[in-house]
């Protein structure tokens, strides 16, 4: 099974039993802020399914319809994952808003706790698993997925301190307060998503280090040439798309262009993985 599939998958399956739990002990005890993470688990539980998805379209070769790949399917899913996110925090206000105006008591907070303990530790494996892993094979989907997860890690750790303050103080008034809180902090957190996963959607340049890495290559072969232009670059997924205009010296042959070209290509593709070079060459 490939590695991003199995991830994708390791994260389906987490996010399933935190819902359950979560909503069953929120339930019982009557604490909006532990429904209010277990609406946030259940976001996850939709956006691992995306993310299941995704990485195994972006995977797909490219075809007639789809020349140039798959990869901007990761972007979609991120940038969807980021509406979700949005969506339940606005979900997760409206229900502490509504507990501020009616009150309500929790019964008992000590269960509340121990889920949230057992959630934070578990998102925190799952994330820094997703994380690492989409990292390595550079899946926009995956570390979406992970970024999703660890928010979780802070909001559960919250809660269970909160609850742990109602527990101690009897102020019921704190849950709905908390889980204001929580709900700002996934705010912040899917807008840092949003940005990650939609500009790229947009054919957004590359950052300026990836830039720098090619500028570097081309100046260290500046000698066989004479000058480039109109470079450009793109991120479509984890693939990253380069072209630039190369002025060569009228004399040189077209089998010393290509050769010029592929050098320039392979040290590029060396030092930035998953990237696709082309080059336009011109007489001076």
């Amino acid at each position: 099974m490939d590695i991003k599939v199995k991830a994708a998958g390791l994260s389906v399956a987490s996010n399933m039993a935190l819902t359950a739990g979560k909503l069953v002990v929120g339930s019982i005890i009557g604490s909006v802020s532990v429904i209010s993470e277990a609406i946030h688990s259940a976001n996850d539980l939709l956006a691992s399914f995306i993310a299941l998805w995704a990485v195994r379209k972006s995977a797909q070769p490219p075809d007639k319809e789809h020349p140039y790949g798959h990869g901007k399917v990761e972007n979609i899913a991120g940038t969807v994952e980021a509406i979700l996110i949005f969506m339940a925090a606005a979900f997760i206000i409206s229900e502490s808003i509504e507990k501020l105006r009616y009150g309500g008591e929790i019964l008992e907070p000590g269960w509340g706790i121990v889920v949230m303990g057992g959630s934070a530790g578990l998102n925190f494996l799952v994330s820094s698993y997703l994380l690492k892993v989409g990292k390595e094979q550079e899946s926009v989907a995956l570390e979406a997925d992970g970024i999703h997860l660890r928010t979780d890690v802070y909001t559960s750790l919250g809660v269970m301190a909160g609850l742990g303050l109602i527990q101690l103080s009897g102020h019921w008034i704190l849950d709905p307060i908390i889980a204001i809180l929580v709900a700002l902090l996934i705010i912040k957190a899917a807008f840092n998503l949003l940005q990650k996963a939609f500009l790229p959607l947009l054919d957004t340049a590359a950052d300026e280090d990836t830039i720098d890495t090619v500028t570097e290559v081309l100046e260290d072969l500046k000698g066989q040439f004479i000058e480039y232009h109109d470079l450009r670059s793109r991120k479509a997924g984890r693939d990253l798309h380069i072209d630039m205009h190369l002025v060569v010296q009228p004399e040189m042959s077209i089998e010393e262009a290509h050769d010029l070209c592929d050098t320039i290509e392979l040290r590029i593709q060396q030092k930035l993985n998953y990237s696709h070079v082309l080059i336009h060459v011109e007489p001076d």
